[in-house]
């Protein structure tokens, strides 16, 4: 029996779901922390990447994610000029200042461990190409999420 009564949207609550449950693998037990983190950090490397890169993203996303991705996205004032790692934790850190504190480096870790794990490989390796070196090898994923 289907929760909602659309496989579509059954399927997107569960892939969302598992990619919230790997977060909380990392970063603790708080499932609506956990999405903050994972909203934050797409928003900020959405941002920063320009806008086709981010669409083919943004298509790989499962759909209630996307749809949080895309929320206020402005692609005509990006990419942002984010050169620093100081700088692009302290957007992802803004993104977050309502929730419980989490170190942004690993919050940028984590969510990338997830979507290196979720998303085609080259897709990943297309978004990391496009940043600030000093942000690419925060955001390079230390381990494979299983």
């Amino acid at each position: 029996m289907s929760a909602t009564g659309l496989e579509v949207f059954d399927k997107t609550i569960q892939t969302a779901n598992i990619w919230v449950d790997e977060i909380m693998e990392e970063l603790g037990p708080d499932r609506q922390n956990a999405w903050h983190v994972l909203t934050a950090v797409l928003r900020t490397l959405r941002d920063r990447l320009p806008p086709d890169l981010a669409a083919h993203l943004g298509a790989q996303l499962p759909l209630i994610v996307r749809g949080a991705y895309y929320d206020q996205y402005r692609p005509s004032t990006t990419p942002e000029s984010t050169r620093s790692l100081d700088e692009f934790l302290g957007k992802i850190g803004e993104k977050m200042q309502f929730s419980r504190p989490v170190d942004t480096a690993d919050a940028l870790r984590v969510v990338c461990e997830v979507l290196a794990h979720h998303v085609e490989p080259g897709q990943m390796k297309k978004v990391l190409d496009a940043l600030p070196d000093e942000i690419r090898q925060a955001a390079r994923p230390q381990r494979s999420i299983h």
